[in-house]
């Protein structure tokens, strides 16, 4: 995965979580490479834990319907929204381990939501790490009539009303809260932040004027951006990106060390047999080199991913490693 090192995580591995063999299944019974040999025998349960019509569902139903294709059994979507992804997330954490309830994972139901919370409903170790799809950077996007049109304006305004510029996300735990933390922690200003039950409840009410802008993906606000019902302020990533040449980075207003971006992959829950997990990901992969996929992520901003199950487990590491920081310099608060 040589796309995602590019991002500038930190490379810190974070206790707790299992080794690869762990985490898909080893010592699994001897009936469970025949079982994976047969799989899928009847449609398969592919959670989306935000609402229709996101980043995450869109990704879910492309991949959802070439694995439908492939192997000639349904890979249904089923959204279930809630807490910033923790709803959906339990739904696949508590499931049977048999390779018939995935998840879409993201940062959210899988690091984001459980290493904020005293006592989370399920742990980061509750999952078997699939494959790692790619990843978008944030973009900020506001109402057209806030008067802000750039990074550099953005920070002025905000110094300038503090208190006064409300800042949607998808959901406490969120990428998209993530991203504000970042923010807030590179500039200092005072942003009231409001959280929604997924991205496109938030994206709505950015549209109507209720808020004035939040962060989200090409992937959520493709439709909103072309119909110039809101505007793009800049983009949280290292440079330009080419869906929006026009549109500055926050390094260019000046707002460093504020880098932020949305990852996708799937995961199903832990000890589903490593010949399930395995097979999984190889047709997962082969998806992703479709034309037709790799041209629509493209087209919606992702960077395509791909890679084993240990690749994706050792992002996800070091995903969790950032967030800790972020917990440990006031940023975020656990609850």
């Amino acid at each position: 995965m040589k796309r995602v090192t590019r991002v500038g995580l930190a490379a810190v591995v974070l206790g707790g979580f299992l080794t690869a063999g762990e985490a898909l299944g080893q010592g699994a019974k001897p009936g469970a490479r025949n079982a994976a040999a047969d799989y899928p025998g009847r449609p398969v349960r592919l959670v989306v834990p935000f609402p229709p019509g996101a980043s995450n569902d869109i990704i879910a139903r492309l991949l959802g319907q070439k694995l439908t294709e492939a192997w000639g059994h349904q890979f249904v979507v089923d959204n279930r929204p809630g807490a910033g992804g923790l709803v959906g997330g339990e739904t696949v954490a508590r499931a049977t381990p048999d390779g018939y309830t995935l998840l879409l994972a993201n940062p959210g139901p899988n690091i984001n939501n459980v290493l904020m919370r005293k006592k989370p409903p399920y742990h980061v170790e509750d999952f078997a790490p699939v494959v790692f799809i790619g990843y978008a950077p944030l973009i900020i996007i506001a109402n057209p009539n806030f008067p802000p049109r750039n990074p550099k304006e953005l920070l002025e305004y905000a110094k300038a009303n503090p208190g006064k510029v409300s800042w949607g996300s998808s959901g406490i735990g969120s990428s998209l809260h993530i991203g504000f933390a970042l923010f807030q922690g590179a500039t200092g200003v005072n942003v009231v932040h409001v959280p929604y039950k997924g991205a496109v409840p938030a994206i709505t009410d950015v549209v109507s004027g209720q808020i004035h802008l939040m962060y989200t993906t090409t992937v959520s606000g493709e439709a909103q951006i072309k119909a110039k019902r809101v505007k793009v302020i800049g983009v949280a990533s290292a440079k330009r990106i080419a869906l929006l040449p026009d549109v500055q980075t926050l390094a260019e207003g000046g707002i460093k060390d504020a880098e932020a971006i949305v990852w996708f992959g799937i995961a199903a829950p832990a000890k589903t047999p490593r010949a399930t997990v395995n097979k999984l990901n190889a047709e997962v992969n082969k998806a992703l080199t479709l034309p037709d996929v790799r041209a629509r992520l493209i087209q919606l901003g992702l960077e395509v991913g791909g890679g084993t199950p240990a690749e994706f487990e050792a992002f996800m590491k070091r995903e969790a490693a950032r967030l800790r920081k972020l917990i440990q310099a006031g940023l975020i608060q656990q609850e």
